[in-house]
């Protein structure tokens, strides 16, 4: 891919995760200093590639699954959680409450904070998730058939669990149809270890259009912070 579409496909995502509406050329051609023509033949060629789509006739482009994981394996950037959350995770992590208590709590902050689906797998049989009203009010899950689709997961929440509980060894983050959850969504997976060595999966689900780096970075966070529960 030449640098000029990876330039505008990460820019192209990036606004697409923002607004959730799909990006037209003028919006383009005013970031990058390039012509709408040019934008024009650039997304024409991306569309080609697989990596965008146009939803409707006169509208502008959204990213499929294989942009989305084109954008997650080459413009992610490392993030740190803002100070205010920090200090929300930290007053949880040091209230004398047991593990499960902890968990489920900074699972309830991660909801409050970044707008998504938490699911805490204790062990492979022990789930607990909060927010899925999060998930169910995104602007995606507008058709009826989503919404069913996803809630059938949900109820078979354990055996989705069970299947990836002992290959998640780290946090990955796993797109569309290599997503266990629903091929409409996206998760950022964390396998943590407590002190005792008990392990056990922290994980945000949302749409395959989802803040990536936020949700990267809380994980990441959470896994290292129970180190020492």
């Amino acid at each position: 891919m030449k640098d000029r579409q990876k330039n505008l496909l990460n820019l192209l995502i990036s606004e697409h995760i923002k607004t959730a509406a799909p990006i037209g050329s003028k919006l383009l051609s005013s970031r990058e200093n390039v012509s709408p023509a040019t934008i024009r033949n650039e997304m024409f060629d991306l569309e080609k590639q697989g990596y965008i789509y146009q939803p409707h006739t006169s509208a502008g482009r959204v990213p499929t699954e294989k942009g989305y994981q084109f954008y997650v394996d080459n413009f992610l950037e490392k993030r740190e959680i803002k100070s205010t959350w920090r200090s929300s995770f930290e007053k949880v992590l040091k209230a004398k409450l047991n593990k499960d208590l902890v968990l489920k709590n900074l699972a309830k902050n991660v909801v409050d904070l970044a707008d998504e689906t938490v699911i805490v797998a204790f062990d492979k049989h022990n789930i607990y998730y909060t927010g899925l009203s999060n998930l169910f009010k995104k602007p995606e899950f507008a058709e009826q058939n989503l919404i069913c689709n996803m809630s059938k997961v949900i109820d078979h929440l354990d055996e989705v669990v069970n299947q990836v509980f002992d290959r998640i060894n780290k946090v990955e983050i796993l797109i569309g149809s290599q997503n266990p959850f629903g091929d409409d969504c996206s998760s950022v997976l964390g396998k943590y270890h407590l002190k005792n060595k008990d392990s056990g999966l922290f994980i945000i689900l949302g749409p395959q259009r989802m803040n990536y780096d936020k949700n990267l970075a809380l994980v990441e966070y959470i896994k290292d912070s129970l180190k020492e529960i």
